[in-house]
């Protein structure tokens, strides 16, 4: 296994859709395991592909206390939604931001696990804000991009700075 890179805000690949998977195999659970291998060093809650570059509709989700409920999600589609929250989000491609993004409160989601089977999923709370944060990496989308006008141009300036200083 191993750790990839990911991608850091406002980097352009971080917006490509990625494209489905055409047949879950070895190449694909390889990904998984190097994603979830990356998320956990991290260390964080999701990760999308398009994240570390690989522009497949791929996401790994663990919001486990222990770390130890790895969620895989491949090509993964929202069948429903309801509610509404107000949440602090964080993302490992835009790393030490944290902002308040109102999501839906409960998806029902549907995907392919590990072996190219269909299963679906209902999601609440903060799993449910996961799902909906990383699939937004697959449709080329960053939390930040949320946030108004002004908030985006702040961070852009905060990253770039920090950026400058770590050279």
């Amino acid at each position: 296994m191993a750790i990839l890179q990911i991608l850091q805000y406002p980097d352009t690949r971080l917006h490509t859709i990625a494209k489905k998977v055409a047949q879950v195999n070895d190449v694909t659970r390889k990904l998984v395991k190097n994603m979830a291998e990356t998320m956990y060093a991290a260390p964080g809650v999701g990760l999308a592909a398009t994240q570390v570059d690989v522009h497949e509709q791929v996401i790994v989700v663990d919001v486990s206390e222990e770390h130890n409920q790895l969620q895989v999600f491949i090509n993964p589609e929202i069948l429903s939604i309801s509610g509404e929250q107000d949440g602090e989000e964080g993302c490992l491609s835009v790393p030490g931001i944290y902002e308040t993004v109102r999501r839906a409160d409960k998806v029902t989601v549907q995907a392919l696990n590990l072996n190219g089977e269909s299963f679906t999923l209902e999601a609440e709370g903060f799993l449910a804000v996961c799902i909906q944060h990383e699939m937004d990496h697959l449709r080329g989308k960053v939390f930040v991009e949320y946030l108004s006008q002004l908030k985006q141009t702040r961070l852009r300036a905060k990253l770039k700075k920090r950026r400058r200083e770590a050279l």
